[in-house]
């Protein structure tokens, strides 16, 4: 530990001593203010925080509850069994240096304090588990965390994770801690969470993190009856609240950034939206009751951001950061196994929340997709699942039993710019493409997790059929190859552990990454530039009724490494052995075949869907394919992951393009769910898709059935009808008597651009304030002013 103030030394700990320790008292503190009725607010909103923390109208006797309850109280019983206090730590296991041991601490204690206030633990209303708790953190307070302890290490576990702990348990013990322990304790959280920490909006103080400050300054608040620091922390939550342009927050397009660079809806934005949950709740009508009217983007974000990102329960994977490294934790009992399925819980569960201070029609709406998911969620049942705390439990069942159906998957596509990400959502699947630009990172490591992730931006595309939620659940993260995620197209250069720096630090220099959609349909772009490499790519996803067609073009690099595009890179399980039809010819199922194929129509992988294959490009390339067993634990890629071995059978499929590919290309169609039939047969449609272009100039086709012409011109030219004078995303839908154009400019100059599209127009219906019609008759002629934030822009049009 580094040296310091000197720390107040505790009295010479014996196990009798150390139980006997917490029943000392102290003096109270002033008496709160009264409102005009004489009541304390500050003991009802005590009160309040309780339950918010504990769950209300639930049944202990009853399942869920009754085994979460057991299993409270038993691991309290562990934590209690372990105790040996010492100079520097309260649980061997949990140093205080690093700090993350003083949150460890807090997190256990809070446990013990948890098991003595729930009902249905076997240790509710124990007095000696109380004391036993009291003491603990007595110990805690003691040593390290304290007003004359001079921080050290990570900044958030003194800010956030130990105070946030310190103080739920206080407020759990409020009457057994006494008034002199809680006047030490709080004087602790003002050293390290001072008034100041909530003054300028930055730094660490932004998104997330300034709402997590919040909460403790408001639970420090109500704990210690002070009206100024109840106000306080309510009115630094208002910087949260408007929508960002630029850096952590939520943006108008449903993007959630964090760490200045990084996609984070999952974790980052679902600390932000429970957070936010739990105080508009705390709050209400009391004197300190969130009124700023910019409130509203919380409730709106629930739709816009979050819900969109939730597949049968699941949230995506490509808007959770480095959290994708933690699955099974080595470090404590207490720490449940976490899953993409596990973080969708804890989201869907901070919607419940929200949904309590949200108006009657969004309640309503929001119990409808909280039914759905559960009900969709046959992997991890949602009332069932054993990390979610009993009050989540509480909610999620209340809202479940709410009146009305469930609402279905939607069928939509949502494309989230500011974050570089794109969802699309059909019948039967869904799929989600995760990118990077000069804005969004390729990946995030830091505090040993995720040193592994880099490729991840580089087009991974994670697809999943209805009722499928195990190909990235189920140890994807530790026995996947890192170099062949889906979709990705990567260079074969070793790269180290945390290559290109931490907390979102790698980048590539590019602007054109992002694209346009209708709500149905979409193009998306990316210009891929390699994590710490020389390749260079253009990459397209056209998104359609029952296909997302992938086109790759301009592949070159200079590192005398391989690059691949794979195509595939699937779980299977442990033991999952599926069939495998390439062009209707059944392929061997053992593990460590391999193939190649020159020119392949169509594959079909049994249980999970298929891809087609146009004609071979210029400069395209091969197919290969493998079966193979991959072995990792989740301590490869998080120091503090479990060593267990786990090994999972995967099939890839994947284009080598070489070593030092120039101008290299590829072209396919994913269809997930698809069977041997449906994709024979697309093989065989030589009209369903015609390529227009597939170049590093553009990238455009043309689909006849749809009446979709989809093109991203990474510089000015023609493809087909159209034409664009400067890089942009053109989607065009033509209904036979009318037809509507929707574009953007991914590299966000904001300079104006010109769209023409050869295509009799008898007149413009309706256009975007952004759009100046230049001319219709033999062919339509736009002028786009677009802004910077690769917004889309619309007009409607009668046909001739």
């Amino acid at each position: 530990m580094p040296s310091g103030p000197a720390v107040p030394r505790p009295p010479a700990w014996t196990r009798r001593g150390f139980l006997a320790a917490s029943v000392a008292g102290g003096l109270g503190f002033t008496t709160a203010p009264r409102d005009s009725a004489g009541e304390d607010p500050f003991a009802a909103l005590r009160a309040r925080w309780r339950g918010l923390m504990l769950g209300t109208g639930f049944d202990p006797a009853a399942e869920p509850y009754a085994g979460a309850l057991r299993r409270t109280g038993d691991l309290a019983r562990t934590y209690r069994a372990g105790i040996a206090p010492g100079p520097a730590s309260l649980w061997p296991d949990a140093p205080f240096d690093p700090p993350s041991g003083i949150t460890r601490s807090y997190a256990r204690l809070h446990t013990m304090a948890q098991a003595w206030a729930q009902p249905g633990t076997g240790l509710t209303g124990d007095p000696a588990l109380a004391a036993d708790t009291l003491a603990g953190l007595d110990h805690v307070h003691a040593r390290v965390y304290h007003p004359a302890t001079t921080r050290y290490g990570n900044w958030w576990e003194w800010q956030i994770g130990s105070p946030r702990l310190l103080l739920d348990s206080l407020a759990l013990l409020h009457d057994e801690a006494g008034a002199a322990r809680r006047t030490a304790f709080l004087a602790a959280v003002d050293h390290f969470v001072p008034d100041t920490m909530l003054g300028d909006y930055t730094g660490t103080s932004t998104g997330a993190n300034r709402v997590d400050l919040c909460r403790v300054v408001a639970l420090r608040g109500i704990l210690g009856a002070s009206a100024t620091k109840t106000a306080l922390a309510r009115d630094a939550l208002s910087p949260v609240f408007p929508y960002v342009t630029r850096g952590d927050g939520l943006y108008a397009d449903g993007s959630f950034v964090q760490h200045s660079h990084v996609a984070y809806s999952g974790t980052y934005g679902q600390v932000l939206l429970d957070g936010l949950g739990r105080l508009l709740a705390l709050l209400h009508g009391s004197p300190w009751e969130i009124t700023d009217p910019a409130r509203r983007t919380a409730y709106d974000s629930v739709e816009k951001a979050y819900a969109p990102l939730i597949h049968d329960g699941l949230v995506m994977d490509s808007v959770s950061g480095r959290a994708v490294s933690r699955g099974l934790q080595a470090a404590d009992p207490g720490t449940p196994q976490q899953s993409d399925h596990q973080r969708g819980h804890a989201l869907i569960a901070a919607i419940a929340l929200l949904a309590t201070s949200a108006t009657p029609a969004e309640r309503t709406r929001w119990h409808a997709m909280i039914k759905g998911w559960a009900a969709r969620d046959t992997t991890l049942p949602l009332l069932t699942d054993p990390a979610l705390p009993v009050a989540d439990l509480a909610r999620l069942a209340a809202a479940c039993a709410a009146h009305g159906a469930p609402a279905p998957a939607p069928v939509e596509h949502r494309l989230f710019p500011a974050m570089d990400r794109a969802v699309h959502r059909r019948p039967g699947w869904t799929a989600c493409i995760a990118m990077a630009s000069d804005r969004i990172a390729h990946y995030e490591n830091g505090n040993g997790e995720n040193p592994r992730g880099w490729h991840t931006g580089a087009g991974m595309l994670s697809w999943w059929r209805a009722g499928e939620g195990a190909p990235y659940t189920d140890a994807f993260w530790p026995t996947a190859d890192p170099y062949r995620l889906p979709g990705t197209t990567a260079s074969a250069k070793p790269l180290a552990d945390n290559e290109g720096g931490a907390w979102g630090e790698p980048r590539p220099a590019v602007r054109w990454t992002g694209g346009v959609s209708d709500g149905e349909y979409a193009v998306i772009g990316q210009h891929l530039k390699g994590l710490s490499s020389t390749l260079e790519a253009r990459k397209t996803w056209i998104c359609t009724a029952d296909a997302v067609v992938c086109l790759g073009a301009g592949i070159t690099a200079r590192d005398g490494h391989p690059v691949v595009t794979t195509v595939e890179h699937r779980n299977l399980g442990a033991h999952g052995a599926p069939a495998l039809l390439v062009d209707g010819t059944p392929q061997p199922v053992t593990d460590g075949w391999s193939a190649r194929y020159e020119a392949p129509r169509w594959i079909h992988l049994e249980g999970h869907g298929g891809y087609v294959f146009p004609a071979r490009l210029p400069g395209g390339a091969p197919l290969h394919a493998l079966r193979e067993s991959r072995t990792g634990a989740w301590r490869d890629i998080n120091t503090g992951g479990a060593p267990d071995r786990l090994t999972r059978r995967y099939l890839t499929l994947w284009h080598p393009h070489g070593t030092d590919p120039r101008d290299a290309a590829y072209a396919y169609l994913l269809m997930p769910g698809a069977g041997p039939r449906a994709l024979a047969a697309r093989a065989d449609d030589g009209t369903w898709l015609g390529l227009l272009a597939n170049t590093p100039a553009c990238q455009a086709a043309y689909l006849p059935s749809l009446g979709l012409t989809a093109a991203a011109f990474w510089a000015p030219g023609t493809a087909g009808p159209l034409t664009a004078s400067a890089p942009a995303a053109v989607l065009v839908r033509d209904h036979g008597r009318t037809a509507t154009l929707h574009m953007a400019e991914p590299p966000r100059t904001g300079a104006a651009v010109e769209i023409t599209w050869s295509r009799p127009v008898r007149r413009v219906t309706a256009h975007d304030a952004t759009i100046r019609v230049l001319s219709t008759g033999d062919s339509l002629r736009l002028r786009v002013t677009p802004g910077t934030a690769c917004a889309p822009h619309r007009c409607s049009v009668a046909l001739a």
